[in-house]
């Protein structure tokens, strides 16, 4: 256990937390029955979180910060727990009708947001130039890649990559985006969306970065990548439907290549 800062030790110490071990940001996180505690390295993701966490609240549902530290290298974020579930949740899945209104819901609420005094921007600038710099650092994994992005028929390394995504760029139009709007990032009491986590990548972005992730994230889940236990498909287009919009195939292709390099 790191060094937690006084204050919120003595939060804490009234409270049984456990490891919570969904997420995939790399996080050290903490739950109790009411609180979550994150706790992660000093970067831009971690004291864009905060900020946005900040700017957001009475926006959207999101947590309520109750503490916030920086310390001996890290962020240390106290936040309130939401007490609903995932969209990741069995009863969700299997219900493709709910899946597609849940997630076409989170959309909606995310981009009717007026951005005019958004602190964050998470324009095509402000990614490719954090993605330069985690190519340069060696941190993008090829591995950990969708099958067809790399090797025969893709890309020969993220630095490949990264000179197509700087050279193909998108017309942007901005509105409030998540910055990574996946099932376990959002959650519901069944009929409404009721809170937003993980928002360390959100800020001022074209809408296809939103629903480039969320429709990978919805049809990995529902093919069993995640828990194993496989779901009836469903069809995008129900999701665009319910939304009143026509997504162009090649930004979200873009948008979901450029996420091969965070």
């Amino acid at each position: 256990m790191l060094n937690i800062p006084e204050n919120m030790a003595e939060i804490l110490s009234r409270r049984q937390f456990s490891a919570d071990t969904i997420g995939l940001s790399g996080a050290q996180v903490l739950c109790s029955d009411d609180m979550v505690l994150k706790i992660e390295r000093n970067s831009v993701s971690a004291d864009n979180e905060h900020r946005m966490l900040a700017w957001l609240q009475g926006r959207l549902p999101v947590p309520e910060i109750i503490a916030f530290e920086r310390a001996e290298g890290y962020n240390y974020l106290l936040m309130s727990r939401i007490a609903d579930r995932m969209l990741c949740s069995d009863d969700i899945l299997s219900d493709g009708g709910r899946l597609v209104e849940l997630a076409a819901q989170s959309c909606g609420l995310l981009w009717s947001a007026d951005i005019s005094d958004c602190p964050v921007s998470a324009s095509l600038d402000h990614k490719l130039r954090l993605a330069a710099e985690r190519v340069a650092g060696g941190l993008c994994s090829v591995e950990d890649a969708e099958p067809e992005t790399y090797g025969p028929g893709g890309f020969a390394s993220p630095e490949q990559l990264l000179r197509w995504l700087e050279d193909n760029r998108p017309e942007e139009r901005p509105v409030l985006t998540h910055g990574d709007l996946c099932l376990p990032n959002i959650f519901t009491d069944g009929s409404r969306i009721t809170g937003f986590i993980d928002l360390g990548r959100s800020g001022a972005a074209d809408m296809h970065a939103d629903l480039a992730l969320l429709l990978r994230s919805i049809r990995h889940n529902l093919n069993g990548i995640y828990g194993g236990k496989k779901y009836p498909p469903v069809e995008p287009r129900l999701i665009f439907e319910r939304l009143g919009i026509s997504p162009d195939p090649e930004q979200l292709r873009y948008y979901l290549l450029l996420d091969e390099l965070f």
